[in-house]
């Protein structure tokens, strides 16, 4: 593609929003001459693929969650995938995999280069010659240790505008917290002392988007990854990255309008490529990344589905989670969510603001301490704290330690086909994938209680593992697959198809999903209790035209009888049946 590409006037109205009319000529030059250096580079396709389908699965990893001696950790990954997951994932998420000094790689050091000890881009090439890959876009911080951050402490005329520069004697009381740390930190610089915003932690500097150069550079940025093979690029964190004093600092007009912009690029250039939200904030903010359906985001974190299910199994009742799920807007063909369980982070608190009750949220704190698990806490910004994060490993979330294997599987499993059955696109962590525990080790190394969910896993003695059919990780791994083969195969399951939530029983989670080409529907039980439960579904009133529907699991058939479609679930048994 060498066609010359312009600012279109709709993109100008963007920027001349943020950086108003004088500066917004500076940009539109520079952004064209952007574009056009990556029209160059990257090749688009003469049809794009359909934005998702209903064989889209994403795995959430670390690039080195796999390892062993003798090779890069990139290159193992990649094999055992091919071994042991080939076609039942269509993508992976890498979770940042560039020099970093410290948060596991959220606070990247180079954005340009592929940490060493994982490989280099050669191995990002292969792993994107057999997935779709999600790159993480660290774009709100980035590492103290980092060239740019050095060289702004060195007085360099280039960095001095990339940061935020603060006044500590001001009130920042208004401000959005997520950690229970300094806002500012000081520094020492050329020009003496300087505080400067960091919203996570004191090695990752907040970058300063009032500095048109520092948009252009974050431009670049985006544009690079896709050349290295980049289809979805998740925006880490990236509802702090305006700041403005007097607000809360957190998904500012600003934000949503660079993130539109920089939507606008990628569309330009590159269209398959999707955008991704991270933000882990209440529902109605969330959304909000969505922009009109059709300018920002094109998928978002579905956040309160992790808490909302593990309340629905703790307490074995699915009341919230069917209102919320009841409740959830429809996307636009262009849009959908990003729907996940588990993640290198914990379970997060916030997006169940005003879901469940405070005793509620206590209930699953005291559930997750009896598990082995932690909480991590945000500072409220008035001298009082709030729970933040769940740490704990999602198998452990949701089943004590001493419960019966057997029992704790088919919890397990039921939680997963929640996930696999919702409208969206799966996003499932290796960890889950692969039936890990609780990693009490990593907390007592590092300190730190995201750990306990971060585990580097030895490949050999994980494939042994895999191979005993006995063993937690063959029955988890095995099982999620037959489900993931099942999704994969009906197209009523993709991601933007009709999605219906049953209210007839609150132990029993049910949803019917309709193929939008066909109507052909699938109904997907799921008993959240440890009884045994029946449930009767209306034909009339769920469209259940079909006399027989065919168990997809056990293959069995269940009859419409007196006009209702009844059956029986043992505890934590799933049933999808097609009809």
């Amino acid at each position: 593609m060498n066609n010359q590409q312009q600012v279109t006037e709709e993109m100008m109205s963007k920027i001349e929003f943020v950086y108003g009319k004088e500066t917004a000529a500076y940009l539109q030059d520079k952004l064209t001459n952007l574009m056009n250096e990556y029209s160059a580079k990257l090749s688009t396709p003469n049809k794009p693929k359909e934005f998702v389908t209903e064989k889209d699965a994403v795995l959430i990893t670390y690039g080195d969650s796999i390892k062993e001696e003798g090779k890069a950790p990139l290159q193992s990954l990649h094999e055992f995938l091919n071994e042991n997951i080939g076609d039942k994932l269509s993508g992976v998420h890498i979770l940042p995999f560039y020099p970093y000094s410290s948060d596991d790689g959220f606070s990247v050091i180079d954005y340009y280069e592929v940490n060493k000890d994982l490989g280099n881009w050669e191995d990002i090439k292969s792993l994107s010659g057999s997935y779709d890959l999600m790159f993480d876009g660290v774009i709100n911080h980035i590492s103290a240790k980092s060239e740019w951050f050095q060289e702004y402490l060195k007085g360099n005329e280039k960095y001095k505008e990339y940061f935020v520069e603060a006044d500590p004697s001001l009130d920042y009381s208004k401000v959005t917290r997520p950690r229970a740390l300094p806002l500012l930190t000081e520094f020492e610089t050329a020009s003496g002392p300087k505080h400067v915003w960091t919203t996570f932690s004191e090695d990752q500097i907040d970058l300063n988007y009032r500095n048109p150069d520092l948009f252009l550079q974050i431009a670049e940025l985006l544009l690079f990854y896709i050349s290295k093979g980049a289809k979805m690029i998740r925006l880490d964190a990236i509802g702090f990255m305006w700041k403005e004093m007097g607000t809360t600092c957190i998904h500012l007009e600003e934000t949503h309008k660079i993130i539109q912009t920089y939507r606008d690029v990628v569309d330009t250039l590159a269209p398959e490529v999707i955008l991704i939200t991270e933000t882990n904030v209440p529902h109605k903010d969330n959304v909000s990344y969505f922009g009109n359906g059709y300018n920002e985001a094109r998928m978002v974190y579905q956040f309160p589905l992790p808490p909302l299910t593990l309340n629905t199994f703790l307490t074995g009742d699915a009341t919230h989670l069917q209102n919320w799920a009841s409740n959830l807007e429809d996307t636009t063909e262009e849009t959908t969510f990003f729907n996940f369980l588990a993640s290198h982070d914990g379970v997060g608190v916030r997006p169940v603001e005003g879901i469940l009750s405070k005793e509620e949220v206590d209930l699953m704190i005291e559930k997750v301490h009896a598990h082995g698990g932690n909480v991590s806490y945000k500072d409220n910004g008035d001298g009082t704290k709030s729970p933040y994060e769940l740490n704990i490993n999602y198998f452990d979330a949701l089943s004590h330690p001493d419960e019966d294997q057997t029992i704790q599987v088919k919890r397990f499993l039921a939680a997963q086909s929640i996930l696999l059955a919702m409208a969206g696109v799966p996003g499932i962590y290796v960890h889950s994938l692969l039936g890990s525990r609780n990693y009490q080790e990593g907390v007592k190394e590092t300190g730190r209680f995201r750990s306990i969910n971060r585990e580097k896993l030895n490949r050999q003695q994980l494939e042994a593992e895999l191979k005993d059919e006995s063993s937690l990780r063959h029955e988890v791994l095995s099982n999620m697959k037959k489900m993931l083969d099942v999704r994969t195969n009906e197209k009523a399951f993709h991601p933007n198809s009709p999605q219906q939530v049953v209210l007839e029983s609150n132990q029993v989670y049910a949803l019917v999903r309709t193929d939008k080409d066909t109507g052909e529907k699938v109904v997907t039980l799921v008993n959240v209790s440890n009884e045994e439960q029946a449930i009767n579904l209306s034909a009339d009133k769920y469209e259940l035209n079909v006399q027989t529907y065919i168990n997809l699991f056990s293959k069995k058939e269940v009859e419409i009888t007196d006009e209702a479609l009844s059956v029986t679930l043992q505890p934590y048994e799933v049933m999808w049946l097609k009809g």
